[in-house]
């Protein structure tokens, strides 16, 4: 971007963003299927231990009167992050292979920038880390593989709004 009256450079895109935002946009499902399938914590305490997933967590949680509860905060956890990151690579394949935009990538770019504050990956990797602060007075707590999936999104999440500008996505979009 070039002052009109001076030629005076601006603003300056950065080099290959498109391609470091669409590598961390495909990464996101992947990283999500094994965080939800995975072991995400064991607890051990004398002879008794149990690991669990999140996926067999959220439904130890869905009881008959909290199921609304447990859909909502999965929504939240798993489906936000996977959607914004599919909304993110629908916009940016086209823009890294050359091509014009897709159809409609006007309103899959705004649905992502609109989903950034609901996705609380991050947020459900503090509390866990909280609770687990907590259980390791009463119980041996050991980190799964799901565990570290959910803390890759985590830092995915914060290269992406670090590396993400609006402005020039919107350029290229049209």
């Amino acid at each position: 971007m070039r002052c009109p009256r001076c030629r005076t450079v601006l603003k300056t895109g950065r080099a290959r963003a498109t391609s470091h935002l669409l590598a961390m946009a495909l990464s996101v499902p992947p990283l999500m299927a094994v965080g939800l399938t995975a072991s995400f914590l064991s607890l051990g305490g004398g002879s008794i231990g149990n690991s669990a997933s999140v996926i067999e967590a959220a439904g130890a949680v869905a009881a008959p009167g909290t199921w609304p509860l447990a859909l909502i905060v999965g929504a939240f956890i798993m489906g936000l992050p996977v959607c914004r990151a599919v909304a993110l690579a629908y916009v940016l394949v086209p823009l890294h292979l050359g091509r014009p935009p897709a159809a409609h990538a006007a309103a899959a770019f705004r649905l992502a920038i609109a989903l950034r504050p609901w996705s609380m990956a991050e947020i459900f990797l503090i509390g866990v880390a909280v609770a687990m602060v907590k259980l390791t007075g009463l119980a041996s707590v050991s980190l799964g593989p799901a565990f570290w999936s959910f803390a890759m999104l985590a830092v995915i999440a914060l290269f992406e709004d670090a590396i993400l500008c609006e402005r020039s996505l919107w350029d290229r979009i049209g």
